[in-house]
């Protein structure tokens, strides 16, 4: 008898361990944590199964979610910010009340005439500073590059010039295999791709692929994007574009095999 209130409290357990880890729907309501008005057309992503809804009118939403799911808030001018589903968030409708915060911005002095100019070219061009240029060459490329003081990174970008973008695709998310997945996931989900057209701050490119900044630039660079579209793209013209290059030199490694 000992033995069978013993199995029916492990059944109990194990049936109650995955009826908590079942994905429900989550309601809740995001509003301005300055006044306390709903938020329309906030962004949110569940990060753990990229998926992706706006707020309405009324700064409410529904997501399928499961406990510890973690979801990503982000609204132009506000501060993103992430928040770990919880058991309660899940058992009460409408409970749920995310606060987010206005970005503050603070403006720079400019300075308009560095240089005392006289407005006569042939004197003026005598009084410019002469700033020192360099060129860099790395045996077996046949390709110099040109950089001064306004290109610190210019010996990386030679170095990066003789690897594979693919390699550096590879090695970058080689470690967490996941990631690749997410990435056709998000190339593939209506949603998230109307999400990433309306973006150009790379914060929700970033979460969801755990990246950094300066890793989405140089990947780019290196599948010889130009800087003109890496600064101006929106967040998913930068999407398709690494898994473009990812799908394209994974074919043409393929090819040399």
């Amino acid at each position: 008898m000992k033995k069978v209130y013993t199995f029916l409290l492990l059944f109990l357990t194990i049936t109650t361990t995955l009826s908590a880890q079942e994905m429900k729907k989550l309601y809740a309501k995001v509003v301005n944590d300055a006044d306390d008005k709903p938020m329309k057309a906030v962004h949110v992503v569940n990060l753990t199964t990229i998926k992706g809804v706006i707020t309405n009118e009324k700064g409410e939403f529904q997501i399928d979610a499961k406990a510890e799911d973690i979801l990503f808030f982000s609204f132009l001018g506000f501060k993103s910010i992430k928040v770990r589903v919880t058991n309660d968030m899940l058992k009460y409708k409408n409970s749920s009340t995310i606060r987010i915060t206005e970005l503050a911005y603070a403006l720079e002095k400019v300075v308009l005439t560095p240089y005392q100019l006289t407005g006569y070219l042939d004197i003026d061009a005598k009084n410019v500073p002469i700033r020192p240029n360099y060129r860099y060459r790395i045996a077996g490329l046949s390709t110099g590059y040109e950089a001064g003081e306004k290109a610190p990174g210019a010996i990386s970008t030679v170095l990066g010039a003789i690897f594979n973008p693919a390699d550096f695709l590879q090695n970058l998310f080689g470690k967490k295999p996941q990631q690749m997945r997410k990435l056709r996931q998000m190339k593939e989900d209506d949603r998230i791709r109307e999400l990433l057209a309306s973006k150009f701050d790379r914060q929700m490119l970033r979460e969801l692929l755990q990246v950094e900044r300066v890793d989405i630039d140089e990947i780019l660079s290196l599948c010889n994007y130009s800087k003109t579209f890496i600064t101006n793209a929106n967040d998913l013209q930068i999407l398709d574009a690494i898994n473009d290059c990812y799908e394209e030199y994974k074919v043409l490694s393929r090819q040399k095999k």
